[in-house]
């Protein structure tokens, strides 16, 4: 299956090590959402931080921040990857995101946090397993022909 896969490529290696402490901080602050639907400020933070990374603005991005700093303190070795793949999996999370803030701001707490359950697996999947739904979703939108 995953011969298959037809993920972007802009041939900029970034370090999965940290794309996946990034995606744990993610699923902790999702699940904080998720339990806290009341309080929607936590989705407009991870808003605004797939917003930095999309737009390649990592230096401001907290969460990229924090996890630059763990990688370091922990000694943990760069792990090159392609960023493509990652800046598409955050484009999903943007989107996923600004879904779940104005869910929360307008009340639908059912759909917020089935879009938030999601969100939680996705991030779970890359931060745990390596696994980039990304790359899947890239692929099935490439066969049926929604993006170049």
């Amino acid at each position: 299956m995953e011969d298959n896969l037809n993920c972007p490529i802009d041939y900029i290696t970034i370090n999965e090590n940290r794309a996946r402490m990034v995606a744990f901080f993610v699923v902790l602050l999702a699940l904080t959402c998720f339990f806290t639907t009341t309080n929607w400020i936590i989705a407009a933070f991870l808003l605004v931080d797939f917003a930095l990374r999309v737009f390649n603005l990592n230096n401001y991005s907290p969460l990229g921040l924090i996890s630059g700093r763990l990688i370091k303190l922990f000694k943990v070795k760069n792990k090159p990857v392609d960023r493509a793949p990652k800046r598409f999996a955050a484009f999903i999370g943007l989107v996923f995101s600004g879904f779940i803030t104005l869910m929360l701001i307008i009340g639908l707490i059912t759909a917020a946090r089935i879009i938030l359950a999601v969100l939680i697996v996705f991030a779970i999947l890359e931060s745990f397993f390596g696994f980039c739904a990304g790359c899947h979703v890239y692929s099935y939108l490439k066969r049926f022909k929604m993006i170049k």
